[in-house]
């Protein structure tokens, strides 16, 4: 397999992120995003690629998280 394919998915991925209105929607295809560019990184050698992706996807998940907990219903 040619990581190139995979660097091109997950360009693919950030690029629809940013089209999303919804941010959950946001976050989640970024994270997927982020994910796979940590893995291309990782693959071709390239660490600055995949810290700071890792990063980014270590961020997502936090917001993802806020956002869950925010939107979930409280029993009076």
């Amino acid at each position: 397999m040619s990581w190139e394919y995979l660097g091109y998915f997950a360009s693919a991925f950030l690029v629809i992120s940013l089209t999303m209105t919804d941010v959950v929607k946001l976050r989640w295809f970024n994270l997927v995003g982020c994910i796979c560019f940590t893995i291309y990184g990782l693959a071709i050698e390239a660490l600055p690629v995949a810290i700071t992706n890792g990063l980014l996807s270590i961020l997502n998940i936090y917001h993802l998280y806020k956002l869950h907990i925010e939107r979930e219903p409280t029993i009076d």
